[in-house]
């Protein structure tokens, strides 16, 4: 067949079909990216009395739903999970609260596993706070603690909770002073709340916990360099770490350099002196001494009366707190600041007005002068 046969042959069946190899077919129109016959199930907001009666009754789902709703910063969560807290406020308190905090390394979430789980077998119910750091950046956290802390994750006698510290100081969660109360009422006896580590400020922790536990490492040099007193001093127990095989012997030598350290510090308020201990998480060694020597300070500080002065000037000092948080929250929210808050935060970036006069003029805009 000749080439004028072909091109004929060709545009009389582009006239017929009323299409030529240069046009694009139609094809398939766009489909969804999500099944158009999927529907989402809203999960079913729990009531006040249900979160309440699950939470008594040891109920961990209910529990995390509820801790859930105390870190929301949503107004409506907030108003409910107060209201939670305050019905579960009569059932608390029966616990008691350790702060553990250590340098970077010293194996603080080997050893809450390691030391867990022997607290369990002496038929204590525990509950793991682990605060993650939360990125300067993103604002993101990994919260990887349930998977640092395999072992522990499956036991039905401990609970663990990682949450974002949110920039918080010392690395605390907004709400882990809640998050305590609702643990408690759940049945919790034990509170460990796992701090991100020396180099934050500690204070937050310790106001609200009755024995702060100190985690150290030995071999790192001079174990006394870049220890800050303010913490040392916060510490009820010093505990060094990974105390086994060629480390034992310098742990032994850390633990009286410490000794030693600790022994020039004022003595402190509970009127007992901070032990040093050694243990290794990974042998299960001197663990069992450790916990005697959270008990024996616990049954000191309750002879003493300072347990319960501790604990009173805790909730003082947290009635002052959410007092501050609530006037924050609530200088934010004012339409008057929200309008013109942005146009002062940028005449300060471009210096056309000092930081302290744009917040003088706001906080007047605030109290309406």
């Amino acid at each position: 067949m000749s080439f004028t046969k072909i091109n004929h042959f060709e545009r009389e069946y582009a006239d017929t079909h009323h299409q030529t190899a240069l046009n694009v077919a139609e094809g398939v129109s766009e489909q969804p990216i999500v099944n158009p016959y999927f529907t989402r199930r809203r999960k079913r907001r729990l009531t006040t009395d249900q979160y309440v009666e699950g939470i008594l009754a040891g109920d961990i789902t209910v529990l995390s739903q509820a801790i859930t709703l105390v870190e929301s910063s949503n107004p409506d969560h907030y108003a409910q999970a107060q209201e939670i807290i305050e019905r579960c406020l009569p059932h608390a308190g029966r616990s008691i609260r350790l702060g553990i905090t250590g340098v970077p390394g010293a194996g603080k979430s080997t050893f809450i596993e390691a030391i867990g789980n022997m607290v369990t077998r002496l038929r204590h119910r525990l509950a793991v706070l682990a605060i993650d750091p939360s990125s300067e950046r993103s604002g993101g956290s990994i919260l990887g603690d349930k998977t640092r802390m395999e072992s522990i994750s499956a036991n039905p006698d401990i609970f663990i909770r990682p949450s974002p510290s949110a920039g918080s100081l010392g690395g605390v969660a907004r709400k882990t002073r809640e998050t305590i109360v609702l643990c408690e009422a759940a049945g919790f006896d034990v509170i460990f709340i796992e701090t991100v580590g020396v180099g934050q400020s500690e204070t937050v922790v310790h106001s609200m916990v009755d024995m702060f536990l100190m985690l150290q490492i030995s071999g790192a040099g001079d174990e006394l360099q870049g220890i800050k007193r303010g913490i040392m001093e916060m510490a009820d127990m010093m505990v060094i770490t990974k105390a086994d095989g060629e480390n034992l012997r310098k742990a032994e030598l850390a633990r009286t350099q410490y000794r030693g350290a600790l022994m020039l510090f004022p003595e402190p308020e509970s009127g007992r002196r901070p032990e040093v201990y050694t243990c290794s998480s990974y042998d299960g060694t001197g663990l069992e001494e450790v916990w005697k020597g959270v008990e024996e300070y616990l049954d000191h500080i309750r002879a003493n009366g300072y347990f319960a002065r501790n604990r009173n000037r805790q909730n003082k000092h947290w009635m002052y707190e959410t007092i501050n948080e609530a006037l924050r929250e609530h200088f934010y929210r004012n339409p008057a600041v929200e309008e013109r808050i942005g146009d002062y935060e940028q005449r300060v970036l471009d210096d056309r007005m000092s930081s302290f006069v744009a917040a003088k003029e706001l906080l007047d805009r605030y109290f309406g002068k």
